[in-house]
Formats: C-alpha cells, sequence, structure tokens
C-alpha cells in the first residue's frame, strides 16, 4: 500500500523547525477537516469538543473569546449563541466573522478590560473562552511562569466581568493549574476540570482548565 504521508523537502531558505511545521499541517487530519469545513483553523475542534463536553453554549449567552486571532473559537461560539453575541479580542488582525464583534486589542494593556467591557451586556458575560498562551523562550520554568501569569490575568479579568454561573475555558500546559491558582479557580467556581481535547497535538503538552458555575 503506498505511504500516503507527504514528506516536504527542506528548502535552503527553509530552516528544520519550519520544515516540521509544514510537515505536520500537510499530514494533519485536523488541519484537513478544517479546510473542508471552512473554519479558520484546526482549533476550532478543540472547542467544538469542550463544549461537546461541558455543554458550555446556548443561544443568546454572551461569549468573549480572548486571543481569538485566526478566529475559529470565534466561528463555532458564535454558530452557538447566535450573532452578536461574541466578542473577539486579540493584538492580531483577524479577518470579519458575520455576528462577531472584534476588538484589536492588548488584552494585558490597562485599557483593555474597559474596552472590553464597553462591547458587553451591562458590562457582564455569560462565558469566557481563551486559547492565549504566553510567549515561550525554551527555559521550562520560566516558560511556566509566563503561562501561569497569563492564566491569573484572565482568571482576574473573569473575576471582574462574568456573570453568575458564567463559564471559563483557559489554555494551560503539561500540570495543568495546579497549588495556589487551582485553589483560586475552586473558590470561584462550582467545577474545576482539566481537559485535553483529542484534537490537541499528541506530542504536545497543551491543556485546558474549564471551570463552571461562577459563584
Amino acid at each position: 500500500m503506498r505511504n500516503k504521508f507527504t514528506r516536504v523537502k527542506t528548502a535552503r531558505k527553509r530552516s528544520k523547525s519550519s520544515a516540521n511545521w509544514l510537515r505536520r499541517q500537510l499530514n494533519d487530519p485536523y488541519v484537513k477537516m478544517a479546510q473542508s469545513e471552512g473554519y479558520k483553523s484546526r482549533a476550532a475542534f478543540k472547542i467544538i469538543e469542550i463544549d461537546e463536553k461541558f455543554k458550555l453554549f446556548k443561544s443568546g449567552k454572551i461569549v468573549v473569546d480572548l486571543g481569538s486571532a485566526p478566529g475559529g473559537w470565534s466561528q463555532i461560539a458564535v454558530g452557538k449563541v447566535g450573532e452578536g453575541n461574541v466578542v473577539a479580542v486579540d493584538i492580531l488582525d483577524m479577518e470579519e466573522i458575520p455576528g462577531v464583534k472584534f476588538i484589536k486589542q492588548d488584552f494585558l494593556a490597562p485599557e483593555a478590560q474597559e474596552i472590553i467591557g464597553r462591547e458587553l451586556r451591562n458590562g457582564k458575560c455569560d462565558i469566557i473562552i481563551s486559547d492565549m498562551a504566553a510567549n515561550t523562550c525554551g527555559d521550562a520554568q520560566t516558560d511556566h511562569l509566563r503561562i501561569i501569569g497569563m492564566l491569573e490575568e484572565t482568571l482576574d479579568f473573569a473575576t471582574k466581568v462574568l456573570a453568575k454561573n458564567g463559564s471559563f475555558v483557559g489554555k494551560v500546559f503539561q500540570g495543568g493549574a495546579g497549588g495556589d491558582l487551582l485553589q483560586q479557580f475552586k473558590q470561584k467556581f462550582e467545577i474545576v476540570k482539566h481537559f485535553k481535547p483529542d484534537s490537541s497535538r499528541k506530542e504536545s503538552a497543551e491543556n485546558y482548565i474549564v471551570a463552571l458555575g461562577f459563584k
């Protein structure tokens, strides 16, 4: 049987890491499915799985999508909650998605939370989804601290804008949210779980924390 695995020749100007990334893209079934379904990225399947597991989205719910570009999560969310009910935020540009209000903004900037709040109904939302991850430097301890710091910032934002019984999804990595941060989630939400979607690459340390029932 012919091998269907697509090989990528390392071009003179292409680094080994970029060649490896391209090879993964070419051979990734979720990339191909995303293209056939018209999704902005393979990440759409992650939030689909999370929603199937935890029943996040319901018609009329207000959703804030942090780190939204290129828009895969916003696409799924707006299809579930309805047009006009999703606010997407990213420091990068994002192509227009019908029914999604996009704010080009650094989430960590001092004015960001006020700007986002103005787009919400009475300054509140029902669901926060975040696929944001801090930039890594290669040092495991430093990278872990950056990732946890980003999650702390997102949780702090959630405590200010989530309506009662609201839900939260945030990216973490191997080991998840532990220690004091995990306790903070448990103090603020009724249910706190770690979840790794099947659509996350097996070699990736990517994981998600899902928190339900904001107190």
